[in-house]
């Protein structure tokens, strides 16, 4: 039997695949019922004036995807039961059990929690956002050549199982950057591979948190985290932070079993956690029988000094696990972090990790881990840390130039930096909305992914810039927008000529980049 087959010699389809592509097509139109059998691969060949071997290799590709059966001394013939039914399951027509009359007899689900702000809400081109870097230095050159090698050598690893914990390599190459950037001694054995903080912080909860456990945070602190412990039924516990960082003094004596800190860029203020409330902390730790989280999310952007140890650097009693993340440094998009755990957890927190998921994909494991090896890691944060700093710089200078001696926090490290706004400007929500209606985001603390449980003075007084994703045009811009926003309010408007002559005499005898003072005091706020 001859098929009416059509093929094009000149086109860019190679012929076996527009020999499959037909029967394929036939097939699935009904052209070619189940159980038909087809032309003899010598008699196609013949037929359409091709090599044997092109229709063979069509005919095996369609016996492989399961549109043809081979019978062995019989012939070819078509599939009676097709792939695309295999991928289907048909849906049965029954009423609803409203429709029936019948209750419903679903319970409410146990779970109750809120989500935390991941992506800002607003679509504009010139957007403060927290916590993005930029767009434009993700190493592509660099991560695609790794791709291509790790995926020359992969072998059976993109189809076998891994370590739930992560791949030994990255978890090593993790442990060595961090004894050398942050000094903290561990072995790899302590690490485990996660998808970014978040997914680090559920895994601590998973551990160490039930129903009514004390769960002591900062305040105003990550929403992420306060809203995770939430979730588990925590009882929330909020301490108050000051230009020092977390106030230990104001830390429960006994009772709370874990607390959230966030000691070199505090979220969302800024303010460094001093070496002397560091200690004060781990003593507090190791007499109250607590853990510590220390979330260390932008650590790698330090402008100013060397960065303080980190508080697991510091701990010799297993008081703290750290959480790391390369969102911040190479991009969200790759869901990559790590939770170091003390020896005595590690045993504890690899079994969780295992019962919450089976790993995270091998190849961007493998592909971070040479990174890290290679030395392009490194290389990729001293780039980036000096753009963002000369981004840091340019935010300054232009809101000392269009408001005069702002009151500022955060400068020395991070992603973002907190404006404390003046007596006689707008709330911070406020503002928000006016910055808004010119196309420029700005964020209060809660609408910038950060929570106050209350009694927080900071709150409605301060707003979050986030610098690093924008480039120096925009940030000018951006804050050209929110003068000409608040020039547009009567109150303001009256007072924008000496506002502005008052700018160029504080502009004048502006400090010089790398040594901004928050203010005329040297510090921000009391709340």
């Amino acid at each position: 039997m001859e098929i009416p087959i059509e093929i094009d010699h000149g086109s860019v389809a190679s012929l076996q695949a527009q020999i499959f592509e037909h029967f394929r097509h036939r097939i699935l139109c009904g052209g070619l019922k189940a159980g038909t059998p087809v032309p003899a691969s010598r008699a196609l060949a013949g037929q359409l004036g091709v090599s044997r071997n092109t229709v063979l290799l069509a005919y095996d590709r369609l016996i492989a995807e399961g549109y043809l059966q081979a019978r062995v001394a019989i012939g070819t013939f078509v599939s009676l039961e097709l792939p695309e039914t295999c991928l289907a399951a048909a849906r049965p027509a029954v009423a609803p059990a409203t429709a029936r009359g019948e209750p419903s007899s679903q319970r409410a689900i146990p779970f109750a929690g809120r989500a935390q702000a991941v992506v800002s809400a607003h679509r504009v081109a010139l957007d403060f956002w927290l916590g993005r870097p930029d767009a434009h230095s993700f190493p592509i050159k660099s991560w695609r050549r790794l791709t291509n090698r790790a995926l020359a050598t992969a072998g059976a690893r993109l189809t076998e199982y891994r370590d739930p914990a992560g791949l030994p390599e990255l978890r090593q190459a993790i442990a060595d950057h961090l004894s050398a950037a942050r000094g903290v001694s561990v072995s790899s054995d302590q690490v485990i591979i996660t998808a970014g903080s978040q997914s680090a912080l559920n895994l601590v909860a998973r551990l160490l948190v039930r129903e009514g456990t004390p769960v002591a945070t900062e305040n105003p602190c990550y929403q992420g985290a306060a809203f995770l412990f939430e979730s588990h039924r925590a009882r929330m516990v909020p301490v108050p932070v000051d230009e020092a960082g977390l106030d230990v003094e104001q830390l429960p004596r006994q009772g709370v079993m874990l607390v959230y800190v966030t000691p070199s860029h505090q979220y969302p203020l800024g303010f460094t956690l001093s070496l002397e409330r560091r200690l004060k902390l781990i003593d507090w730790a190791r007499r109250c029988g607590a853990y510590i989280i220390e979330d260390d999310y932008d650590s790698d952007f330090r402008y100013r000094g060397s960065p303080l140890t980190a508080l697991m650097g510091l701990d010799h009693y297993g008081c703290v696990m750290y959480l790391g993340t390369f969102s911040k440094s190479i991009g969200a998009g790759l869901r990559l972090g790590y939770l170091v755990v003390p020896k005595a957890l590690a045993k504890a927190a690899r079994s969780a990790k295992a019962l919450l998921d089976n790993g995270h994909p091998w190849l961007d494991q493998a592909v971070m881990a040479e990174f890290i090896r290679s030395g392009a890691y490194g290389n990729h944060l001293r780039r980036i840390r000096q753009l963002y700093c000369e981004r840091r710089d340019c935010l300054v200078e232009a809101l000392h130039r269009h408001f005069g001696d702002v009151c500022l926090s955060g400068l020395e490290s991070g992603m973002h930096l907190a404006w404390h706004l003046p007596e006689q400007f707008p709330s911070a929500p406020e503002l928000q909305a006016l910055a808004l209606r010119k196309g420029v985001g700005v964020y209060s603390l809660s609408s910038g992914a950060a929570h106050d449980y209350g009694g927080c003075g900071y709150s409605d007084r301060t707003v979050v810039l986030g610098f690093s994703s924008l480039d120096e045009h925009r940030i000018r811009a951006g804050i050209q927008g929110i003068a000409d926003a608040l020039a547009d309010l009567p109150a303001m408007s009256r007072r924008s000529s000496g506002a502005r002559a008052a700018a160029l005499v504080v502009s004048s005898r502006r400090p010089a980049s790398g040594s901004h003072r928050p203010s005329r005091s040297g510090r921000p706020p009391r709340p």
